[in-house]
């Protein structure tokens, strides 16, 4: 069955596809306040009802019927509100703009949502839920509405001044680097005033934003996620002393990231320096924290909880012949708790996301490395081919089709939102030698045809959707992926690009849906690679780089 049968995995759905209704609202600049304080609500709220109640929930074991037909009423009302706020955006409804037409919105897409809460669970079914689970609701509905009423609060920690979270971090920040570049270059600028810092050949603000503020808030949501997940594995509180930990650790990147900056840039790279290392190396910084926040949970003795006795050697299924290539014991699997066909499924695309972090850290407005991600994700499949040869490499009519429909919804987005980001590519390559222009785009689309589609079909749908189904993931068939399963996949999958992460879900989603009805990772695969050939295509005939 496609839809999660139970109460607790159909909450799990609806949270879902309202966290996708939400970003898809709020993604058009006029409908920003629709889902603002009230999304805020819902989701602290679903999280502390389904986080403490998740064991009780859990029993809840009768099968619930879905309707399809409220369903297909709540997507309508959704795609209905955002048509409306494209075209008044384009100002082919300027009605929307007025009191009434924001109301009338408001009705719109809250129907849209009661209309989802029905589809999910029918009315009785709610009722029963809040009655059994008493007074969980209340504590649920509480903290979603502080969450709300301190939702403006807490983005004043963002203020400039010195009575501010932002202003506090902003001025602390100021001064660690000032030590840095002191110890360094002893000629440094530095005006505490306006934070300026630097040399007298290169010089940076250090405004609010570079504080820090965000690479705290993502590890301190990357612990709390992390520890959330392996509680069972970890010893209390002793783990919780790993959290403030890494937020130092990452505040203290944070300085070296803006002294290598200021040094890159006095160095005669100042376009490495602002446009590839500043963007770059804040990511690089929270994936080697958490990294090595995964890593000591999982290793350091006064953190990690033993299983309690282990009564021999246990059966582990291997359908892709990887546990004695990469070196997995079934000791070791038993105790890590993960399929030893993880490392196939992941590495080829950690391999594109690590070399791509290197390529933009040391490029400037052009990539000139963006070769390396190739190569890294060529080595790596290389590396898992025993394993990757077990799986259903053939691919039927339906994958270039649906290939196809996904580049045609690419481009007709494109051509919506008027989107011209990315031109600077063709100037960029046309300065180029030609063997070396023609080498760099021989190497884009052979990336875009081979190693990305493989590398994130293997983690995305070969590997999350169907994580999210089973810790042994690899014994679960392709073609009984759920529709919960598809949705996060597709999610994080559309987050993957950047600005056009509505159309990234619809291609997830796509690619999901092919790779379901026959089964088999090769239409996800050869659909993915249609589409990226399709616009290679489109980009080297019309020259329209924006969209590379």
């Amino acid at each position: 069955m496609l839809v999660p049968r139970y109460l607790l995995g159909r909450l799990y759905l609806f949270a879902a596809v309202l966290a996708i209704d939400s970003l898809s609202v709020s993604s058009i600049p006029h409908s920003v306040s629709l889902f603002g304080p009230v999304a805020s609500f819902a989701f602290v709220s679903f999280a502390v009802f389904a986080g403490l109640g998740y064991s009780r929930l859990k029993l809840y074991r009768e099968e619930i019927p879905f309707s399809g037909w409220l369903f297909g009423g709540h997507l309508l009302c959704i795609a209905a509100g955002c048509i409306e706020n494209l075209a008044a955006l384009h100002g082919l409804a300027p009605f929307v703009n007025s009191t009434a037409g924001e109301l009338a919105l408001r009705a719109e897409l809250s129907l849209g949502v009661v209309l989802l809460a029905l589809a999910c669970l029918p009315p009785q079914k709610w009722i029963s839920t809040i009655r059994g689970t008493s007074p969980l609701w209340l504590f649920a509905t509480l903290s979603g509405a502080i969450a709300a009423c301190l939702r403006y609060p807490f983005q004043s920690f963002w203020d400039a001044s010195t009575t501010g979270v932002g202003g506090f971090l902003q001025t602390t920040t100021f001064y660690a680097v000032r030590l840095v570049l002191k110890a360094l270059l002893p000629g440094a600028v530095v005006d505490p005033a306006t934070f300026v810092i630097g040399t007298n050949r290169f010089q940076v603000v250090i405004a609010k934003e570079c504080s820090g503020m965000e690479g705290l808030g993502l590890v301190l949501v990357f612990t709390t996620v992390w520890l959330t997940y392996f509680r069972k594995e970890s010893r209390f509180p002793q783990a919780l002393l790993l959290v403030p930990a890494a937020l130092a650790c990452v505040w203290g990147l944070n300085i070296v990231r803006i002294s290598a900056l200021i040094l890159i840039g006095n160095a005669g790279a100042p376009d490495v320096a602002m446009v590839g290392f500043h963007s770059q190396a804040g990511w690089i910084g929270f994936t080697v924290v958490a990294l090595a926040f995964s890593i000591a949970t999982r290793k350091l003795p006064w953190v990690r909880r033993l299983p309690s006795a282990v009564s021999g050697p246990t059966s582990v299924s291997d359908p892709v012949g990887v546990g004695i290539e990469s070196g997995v014991t079934d000791e070791s699997v038993q105790k890590a708790g993960e399929s030893p066909a993880t490392g196939t499924f992941l590495v080829p695309f950690l391999a594109i996301l690590g070399a791509s972090f290197v390529s933009k850290a040391a490029s400037g407005y052009f990539e000139w490395l963006y070769p390396l991600r190739f190569v890294a994700a060529a080595v790596a499949i290389w590396h898992f081919r025993v394993g990757l040869k077990k799986l259903n490499w053939r691919f039927g009519w339906a994958a270039p089709l649906t290939g196809a429909g996904v580049f045609a919804i690419w481009i007709a987005a494109s051509w919506w939102t008027k989107d011209s980001a990315g031109s600077q590519l063709g100037g960029a390559l046309a300065a180029l030698p030609p063997v070396s222009r023609w080498t760099w785009i021989a190497f884009r689309v052979a990336a875009a045809a081979v190693t990305v589609p493989i590398a994130e079909e293997l983690a995305f749908r070969g590997y999350l959707a169907r994580r999210v189904m089973n810790r042994e993931f690899d014994t679960v068939p392709f073609s009984n992926l759920t529709i919960l399963s598809i949705c996060v996949s597709s999610v994080l999958f559309g987050a993957l690009h950047g600005h056009d992460w509505i159309v990234g879900i619809l291609a997830g989603l796509a690619y999901a849906m092919v790779l379901k009805w026959r089964g088999r990772i090769g239409d996800a695969v050869i659909a993915h690679a249609t589409s990226n050939l399709l616009l290679a295509a489109w980009v080297l005939l019309r020259g329209d780089w924006a969209q590379w």
